[in-house]
């Protein structure tokens, strides 16, 4: 039996282990090549899930601004296979490690996320 998400250390292990997965990924690896500190880019984003699902944490960013910015970067690249890819690894990688109503939250959260992201993208081309 797997244990629920709990903490921040599951966060981290989940976004480390989920990240290490789109690297390798051949569709959504290069849209991460111009990440250079790797350590910052977790930790933020270990930030960011901690602040989703436990609403505990202060997140300070803008992921709509970075992933416009990224999608610019790209050529306007970006389309819905590459929404639904992430989702699938994030699924995955929850399911590889976790259990339980923060797990499952983990999940629904980022399925809202990545419409309104996906719609926000797609937006922006426009303007």
């Amino acid at each position: 039996m797997k244990k629920d998400i709990s903490n921040r250390e599951d966060v981290l292990t989940l976004v480390t282990k989920f990240y290490t997965k789109v690297r390798k990924d051949e569709v959504l690896g290069p849209f991460f090549s111009e990440i250079k500190d790797w350590d910052e880019h977790l930790d933020r984003l270990t930030t960011f899930w901690e602040s989703s699902l436990f609403l505990k944490t202060k997140y300070y960013g803008d992921p709509l601004q970075a992933h416009v910015k990224a999608d610019n970067q790209n050529n306007n690249k970006i389309s819905e296979l590459h929404f639904g890819l992430w989702l699938n690894l994030w699924y995955e990688t929850i399911d590889e490690l976790f259990e339980g109503d923060y797990a499952e939250n983990a999940k629904r959260r980022a399925r809202k996320m990545g419409t309104f992201l996906y719609l926000k993208v797609f937006e922006a081309r426009n303007k």
